[in-house]
């Protein structure tokens, strides 16, 4: 008998998330999924779920996500059985009807045999991203300050301003207003404090922003900073702000207790990746963007 594909229902959510901690506990830095993880996502509209049911049973899902790397089959699982594979390329073909924009993506470990499954599948492999770490141990020397530029905190009436300057550093809208409290809830003690800037001629012309790293540090009981991307509005460009504020940061977060930090940086970006080995972080982890495009 030919398994079931229909889509989630709340009577579902216990056995999918048992399903999925079983399935991905040996993954990189695996946090456990939750009911009101998958619950909040739901919730936000952006994650669809597909479940394969056989004589009653639920033996498998996929889920699609659009999230801030973009349309992403967010998982895929199905029990071990003979037909495992048939199983999993039709949750995948399910999953792909919810794209919108014309390409999907997934990120599979380096080296995976995963990978040439996801290539049966009309899968081609487009870059990838390197989740990368460094060790807090003491004070780093922060690179001299270019004349006319001033590092600093964040105040709180800039948000408007932080915000412009972030996505006209990035040309894409990176974030948004309210971005700021929603920090404060999910990563206390985060505050205007834990962003970092630059400014010249009175506005914010490059933005770092820290935080505690508040889902690895709970399951994990660490003290591990985050780092997000540097943002340089493209006329301060090759001034070394980026790097300034970069160690600007990690000496903060190190101030405030932290014992490492981590990020993540596209693997293309070969700039970005000197840069950050040269003060000290080190690849952790590396994945595989396999990604379908569905315009040809």
């Amino acid at each position: 008998m030919s398994p079931i594909i229909r889509s989630f229902a709340e009577k579902d959510l216990s056995i999918l998330v048992k399903m999925l901690n079983e399935a991905y506990a040996d993954s990189y830095e695996f946090k456990p999924y939750s009911e009101d993880r998958l619950r909040s996502w739901l919730e936000e509209g952006t994650l669809k779920i597909m479940i394969a049911e056989e004589n009653g049973e639920i033996i498998g899902s996929s889920a699609y996500h659009d999230g801030h790397w973009g349309e992403e089959i967010e998982w895929l699982t199905v029990l071990d059985k003979a037909d495992r594979k048939s199983v999993e390329n039709t949750l995948v073909r399910e999953a792909e009807r919810f794209v919108k924009k014309g390409t999907v993506f997934t990120a599979v470990d380096a080296g995976s045999p995963k990978i040439e499954e996801w290539t049966q599948r009309g899968y081609k492999q487009e870059g990838g991203l390197y989740h990368m770490i460094a060790r807090l141990n003491d004070i780093k020397p922060v690179p001299e300050t270019p004349e006319g530029i001033v590092p600093r905190s964040l105040k709180p009436q800039e948000e408007g301003e932080f915000v412009d300057a972030v996505n006209t550093g990035f040309g894409t809208g990176r974030v948004k207003i309210g971005e700021i409290g929603i920090w404060k809830i999910e990563s206390p003690p985060f505050s205007e404090e834990w962003v970092h800037v630059a400014e010249a001629q009175g506005r914010i012309v490059s933005a770092v922003v820290s935080k505690p790293d508040t889902t690895y540090n709970k399951f994990f009981n660490a003290h591990r900073g985050y780092l997000g991307p540097a943002a340089t509005l493209p006329e301060y460009r090759c001034k070394n702000l980026a790097s300034m504020l970069t160690i600007r940061a990690m000496n903060f977060l190190f101030g405030k207790g932290m014992s490492s930090v981590a990020l993540y940086t596209s693997e293309a970006n070969v700039s970005s990746t000197t840069l950050l080995r040269k003060i000290g972080f080190e690849v952790g982890h590396n994945w595989k963007f396999m990604r379908k495009n569905f315009k040809n």
